[in-house]
Parts: structure tokens; sequence; C-alpha cells
């Protein structure tokens, strides 16, 4: 199985960060946050990578090179402006081949087990499996809910849209995709957010989910990344309002 990383975006919300360092290369810890991901992505066995980039992509391309000092191979989808994130998939396609492949949102941070959708048994009638996470504070409404499926396919559910007297959870940045999803775009220049692929999938009944409820953090702001960061220094955090994984 390939892997998309998604790291074009501005990070508007991270001035004035990103002004001069784009978002994957800010630190968690001791290590750019991208080198995480690259690096659980290695240790799950997934060798094949493409990360799409713009906005001082030439200094992400700069710190990962070709991936092999992580034991990867990268290729390189770059766009000229970003293309939301539908778009920057759409543009990706020919390098991500015909199989399904794992995309993970760049600005995450997480210790879900990648190992556990490389592994996952796949259903020819899916075309996207989405990992859910507790609302944030900020965002109660959530995203998507999860219904019953029939068969033994135990801890995944049907995504669906939210309706009343159901539990609402939020998309967490990280899911599988199947390419042909992705054909009703033909341009590779195209701006569109990931939803618009989506909802007609969960229209039609053919996106699958789970709910994870491990350590999940996105870097949405200069204050949340600082909290992250003394979180991991082993100091007591005051409660951060998590900002919600967008689809655009």
């Amino acid at each position: 199985m390939k892997a998309m990383i998604l790291a074009a975006g501005f990070g508007e919300r991270l001035r004035p960060l990103t002004e001069t360092t784009p978002k994957p290369l800010l630190k968690v810890g001791n290590k750019p946050l991208i080198q995480y991901h690259i690096e659980n992505l290695a240790s799950a066995g997934v060798r094949e990578l493409v990360i799409n980039t713009s906005w001082l992509g030439d200094q992400i391309e700069a710190f990962l090179g070709d991936g092999s000092r992580f034991g990867v191979d990268i290729s390189w989808s770059r766009e000229h402006e970003p293309l939301e994130t539908g778009g920057g998939i759409r543009r990706a396609l020919p390098l991500l081949g015909s199989e399904p492949f794992l995309l993970i949102n760049g600005d995450i941070w997480t210790d879900y087990p990648l190992e556990d959708l490389v592994n996952r048994p796949w259903s020819e009638d899916m075309d996207a499996h989405l990992v859910l996470v507790p609302n944030p504070m900020h965002h109660l409404d959530g995203d998507y809910s999860l219904n019953d499926m029939s068969g033994d396919r135990k801890g995944v559910q049907r995504v669906s849209y939210p309706e009343q007297g159901k539990e609402v959870f939020t998309f967490s940045g990280l899911s599988i995709m199947r390419p042909e999803i992705f054909a009703m775009f033909s341009s590779a220049s195209e701006k569109f957010p990931l939803r618009n692929v989506l909802d007609r999938g969960i229209n039609a009944g053919s996106v699958s989910g789970e709910l994870f409820q491990g350590v999940w953090w996105d870097i949405g702001n200069v204050e949340r990344l600082q909290a992250l960061n003394l979180l991991m220094q082993g100091k007591e955090v005051a409660p951060v309002k998590k900002s919600r994984i967008r689809l655009n």
C-alpha cells in the first residue's frame, strides 16, 4: 500500500511561524511534524510515499529528499498554489497508482497504529474508510455519525451524516481511499475539498469508518503547537481547544 501525506497548505493559523517555515517542518518535540508520519508509516511497512507541496515546498523537499534516510521512497506532487485537499489528491493520482492508498493530513499528531489501516481487510463495496475521533471542544457538532454494518467486520461501521439522536464524531485526517473515486474530476489543476468526493460515497453507503479514542492532536495554531510540545516534555498542560480537521 502507498500513502499520501497532505503537506501543501499555507498554515495561515500558525503565522508568524509559517511565514518562514512550512507547517510540516514545525517541530513537535525534537523533530519536524512530518517526520513522525514518515517514521510511523515506515514502521507500519509502508515504503512508497507521495507528498504534495506548495507553500515553501522547497524546504520540505530539501529536508526529506528522496526519503532514503528514513527507509522510504518519496515522490513529490508539486502545486503552484494549494489545490485544497481533494484537488491535491486528484493531482497526485498518477503517482498513487490504482490500488487503495492511505491518506494522512500533514498537520495532525497521533498515536493511532497505522498498521491497523494497512492490514485492514478491504471490502470491494467500500470506496473509503475514515478514522473518526471524539469531537474537540470547539466543534461539538462534529462531522459524521457511525451506523452498524452487517457482516463480521468488527469495529467498522458505515459513515453517515449526522441525524437526530445519533452520536456525531470528527474526521481525524486519517483514512484509506480508492483512487477511482476522484475520477469525476478530470482536471489535475482544479481546486476542490475532499468533502466533495466523500459526499457521493456517503450517500451511496460506500464509506466505512471507525472511532479512535487514543491520542490525537491537530496543530491548528501556535497555542496548540506549544501545548503539545509542553505535553511531550512531561509538563502539565491546561485544556486547549483542538482545531477540527477541515475537509477543504
